[in-house]
C-alpha cells in the first residue's frame, strides 16, 4: 500500500520522524546509564530486561552469506538470540528463516522492506509493513512473531499504537556498536564488552558485509559468559 500525501505533508512527516530519531538517540543514552533499563510494555518500547540476564538481538536478515556462520557461532557458545527478520528477505530465503527457528532462536518482525524513516509512513502503510512481514514469517516458519522492532528504532506514537493494535510488543535496545557501519572489529568488541545485566545488545546479519560483526561476537560472547552473564531471548511484555 502506498497512501498518497501532498509534498508539504510528506516533508512535515519526514522532519517529525527525524526529530524523533534524535530524541530517541538521547533517550537510549540515558537508558545505557541506568542501573536497569526500562523493561517497556505494549505502549512503550522494551529497552532492557527485568532480570540480570542479557539479550542479543540481530536485525535485517536472513542473509545467505552471514546468517549461517552467525548461527554456527551462537551454537558453539550456547547462546540463544532474538532475530528481527525483514519480510522481503524471508520471502527470498524462507529456508534460512526456518534454520534460525530450528536453532532455538526467537524470531521477531522487522517490517516488510525496512523503509526509513519508518515513523514518516502513513498509518495504513505502517500497518501494511508490519502485517505483510507477519504473513511472510508465518508462511515460512509456521510461527507468528509477538515482537516488533521499528526499522532504525524510529518509533512514534502512531508506530507504537499500530504495533499494539496488532498485538505486538515493541522492542528497542540498550547497547549499540553501530556494526552496520563496519566501524572495525575492535570498536564493536569494546562497545559490546561493556554490556551489563538487563541490557539488550543490537547487532546485524543483513544489510551489508557483516564479517566484522561475526568476528567481534567471536571475541565478545565468551568474554561476557566468563563474567557470569547469561543470554536470554527478549520476553514478550504484552
Amino acid at each position: 500500500m502506498n497512501t498518497r500525501r501532498g509534498p508539504v505533508a510528506r516533508l512535515g512527516a519526514h522532519l517529525h520522524a527525524q526529530a524523533l530519531h534524535y530524541l530517541l538517540f538521547a533517550y537510549r543514552g540515558h537508558q545505557t546509564l541506568r542501573r536497569r533499563p526500562t523493561p517497556g510494555g505494549p505502549h512503550w518500547p522494551v529497552f532492557g530486561l527485568a532480570g540480570a540476564e542479557i539479550a542479543l538481538t540481530v536485525d535485517d536478515g536472513p542473509h545467505p552469506e552471514w546468517t549461517p556462520p552467525l548461527l554456527d557461532l551462537l551454537h558453539r557458545h550456547g547462546v540463544r538470540a532474538t532475530f528481527f527478520l525483514i519480510g522481503d528477505r524471508v520471502r527470498e530465503r524462507p529456508d534460512l528463516a526456518r534454520e534460525v527457528l530450528a536453532a532455538g532462536h526467537l524470531i521477531g518482525n522487522h517490517s516488510m522492506s525496512h523503509p526509513q524513516p519508518f515513523a514518516a509512513l502513513t498509518r495504513p502503510d505502517l500497518r501494511a509493513q508490519i502485517e505483510h512481514a507477519q504473513r511472510e514469517i508465518e508462511d515460512a516458519t509456521g510461527v507468528t512473531p509477538s515482537l516488533f522492532r521499528a526499522p532504525g528504532g524510529n518509533w512514534s506514537s502512531t508506530v507504537l499504537r499500530t504495533t499494539a493494535a496488532l498485538g505486538l510488543t515493541p522492542v528497542d535496545w540498550t547497547v549499540n556498536p553501530s556494526d552496520w557501519r563496519s566501524p572495525g572489529v575492535p570498536r564493536i568488541v569494546r562497545t559490546l564488552s561493556r554490556t551489563r545485566p538487563g541490557q539488550i545488545m543490537l547487532c546485524h546479519d543483513g544489510g551489508g558485509d557483516r564479517s566484522q560483526t561475526i568476528a567481534a561476537l567471536a571475541e565478545v560472547l565468551p568474554r561476557l559468559t566468563d563474567r557470569g552473564l547469561r543470554f536470554v531471548t527478549v520476553p514478550d511484555q504484552r
